[in-house]
């Protein structure tokens, strides 16, 4: 039995690695899943657990306007699955448009 601390949604969402420690970086990546306080994502990202991330994930916008939304995120690295598959945590964010 799955004991999550938060509903998990199957989300495909542009993703981009901004900083990963106290290293700049550009780095592009896809969502996974994103749940309210994490995010399972694919990037080629050396990184490292316990290890700080800033992230944007970019949503779909409206499509009267086309405007697309992008979250803003810090969080850290908590684990990894098979071989490109990075879970980190969603500590703060904020939404930029």
């Amino acid at each position: 039995m799955e004991q999550r601390k938060a509903q998990r949604f199957e989300l495909k969402l542009p993703l981009e690695l901004i900083r990963k420690g106290s290293q700049p970086l550009s780095e592009y990546g896809e969502t996974r899943n994103l749940s309210s306080v994490g995010v399972l994502f694919e990037a080629g990202a050396a990184l490292r657990i316990g290890e700080p991330v800033e992230y944007m994930i970019t949503l779909p916008g409206a499509p009267e306007n086309g405007d697309k939304v992008r979250l803003h995120c810090l969080g850290k690295v908590v684990r990894f699955t098979h071989e490109t598959g990075v879970a980190a945590t969603l500590e703060r964010y904020e939404f930029v448009r």
